[in-house]
């Protein structure tokens, strides 16, 4: 039921507060008309005792407290649903910003979703290919996985982020594969390169993409990757379609969050965030998933810039705690010049082992991943001892480890942005960089592992 009110007691920074309102619910969507007949849209931010906090979607320039009238819709912010938004681009709050029409679907839905029950979730099990070896080998993806990218500022994970909604597939099924980008408080030369990229590809074509801009209102960055999401979970659970939500970056979405508590005057917690920062983020991360009955899946990845590259902090912190593992990217690999610079001893897929295998990727992709793990572990802890005892004092067994970290860094580590690598291909080169430790050494693949992949590289060698 649409009721309107001309009885603006304050305006406080974005937030207009407003007397006299009766059962005005939480997210409830409203239209702010200014004196002048311009309209803005805001969306209902608390209510008690009579007074409704509303927060504004844009500056709150031209308002006043006697001639504002702020009209309550009744309905939250819903999003029409449709095949056709494939291929689109829209803004923060969904609205079409690449000059096509406007979507017309007889479907909306609300985008505050709720997280999947956990009983109808299904158990994860398909290997999605990024294309990226340190991904794919040694943190592989599964459909229906939340895996989020820790990076920090000035790392390419912008890059990174676009390189896998290129390259990302679903191997070895009829089933369509789409991707849906939200990028929160990102530049306008960002955009632009995430526009021109896509385009120029060909990737946009199944790619529905949301954009928020750094100048863009806080209130949107907190709508941005719930549109996405409700997005995402039509295609998926409705068409049927294998689904990959990219969010970056995290962080602008709590910053803004920690921004709208202040102006509510919330008791903060940890770093001034409000205390309900892992709820929030768990509402968000927990609409991944495969659910029985439904052919289609969801899979997330959340990419978050740690501030000062901490990963104790807040953000990251609690992330890891509901998503199912992490990708580290390192900035000593960046100084190196090293793309992608994943880091992959603190990197880890927990459903890794569900999505490999037999029928999936390789039957040797267990053995020979976590092979490469420890071999490049101990040939990094060789370098701190060389940078004591020098590379003289080492014996033969320890300088063949520590070029395998060398090898390792350059030929797994290292490959071209627009360079699409298969499993086998990863899994080959694997192999390849194996060859240079002892026989003796292989203590973590099969016996027949070695002889039907490996034995043919260390003839070679």
């Amino acid at each position: 039921m649409v009721k309107e009110y001309q009885s603006v007691k304050e305006i406080f920074g974005p937030i207009v507060y407003v007397e006299g309102v009766e059962n005005a619910a939480y997210n409830e969507m409203v239209l702010v008309i200014l004196p002048d007949g311009e309209k803005r849209k805001g969306q209902v931010l608390d209510s008690s005792k009579g007074i409704a906090a509303v927060q504004i979607f844009g500056n709150t320039a031209g308002l006043d407290t006697k001639a504002t009238r702020v009209r309550f819709t009744g309905e939250t912010l819903r999003i029409p649903v449709g095949d056709d938004m494939l291929g689109r681009v829209f803004n923060g709050v969904g609205e079409p910003i690449d000059r096509g029409p406007s979507i017309v679907s007889g479907e909306k839905r609300e985008i505050i979703g709720s997280a999947i029950n956990p009983v109808s979730r299904a158990e994860p099990h398909d290997f999605i290919q990024t294309g990226i070896s340190t991904i794919d080998g040694m943190n592989t993806l599964v459909r229906g996985q939340k895996l989020p990218l820790f990076s920090g500022s000035g790392l390419p994970h912008n890059d990174l982020a676009a390189q896998i909604a290129r390259q990302a597939t679903v191997r070895g099924k009829a089933e369509e594969f789409v991707v849906v980008f939200a990028a929160m408080g990102i530049t306008h030369a960002e955009a632009a390169f995430f526009m021109q990229d896509f385009e120029k590809t060909g990737a946009l074509e199944r790619t529905v993409m949301f954009l928020n801009l750094a100048d863009d209102p806080s209130i949107e960055r907190i709508v941005t990757p719930r549109l996405a999401l409700t997005t995402a979970e039509y295609l998926a659970f409705e068409r049927d379609m294998q689904v990959l939500v990219i969010l970056t970056d995290m962080t602008n979405y709590a910053d803004s969050l920690r921004e709208i508590a202040s102006a509510r005057f919330e008791v903060p917690g940890r770093r001034g965030y409000p205390g309900y920062l892992y709820t929030d983020l768990a509402s968000i991360y927990e609409r991944a998933g495969c659910v029985h009955g439904k052919k289609g899946s969801v899979t997330q990845l959340p990419i978050l810039s740690m501030p000062d590259d901490d990963i104790t902090h807040p953000i990251p912190d609690l992330t890891g705690y509901i998503t199912e593992g992490q990708i580290v990217l390192s900035r000593d690999l960046h100084r190196k010049g090293t793309y992608p610079p994943v880091d992959v001893l603190p990197s880890l897929s927990r459903l890794m082992n569900l999505g490999i295998g037999p029928a999936r990727t390789r039957e040797d992709h267990a053995g020979v991943s976590s092979q490469m793990y420890s071999s490049y572990a101990e040939g990094r802890d060789l370098r701190s001892l060389v940078a004591v005892v020098g590379e003289e004092a080492l014996t033969e067994r320890d300088k063949k480890f520590l070029h395998f970290a060398n090898a390792f860094e350059q030929r797994i580590v290292a490959q071209g942005k627009y360079e699409n690598r298969t499993i086998e291909q990863t899994l080959d080169l694997g192999w390849e960089l194996l060859a240079g430790i002892p026989e003796s050494e292989l203590k973590r693949v099969k016996p027949e592992h070695y002889e039907a992949y490996g034995k043919r590289f260390r003839k070679k060698a």
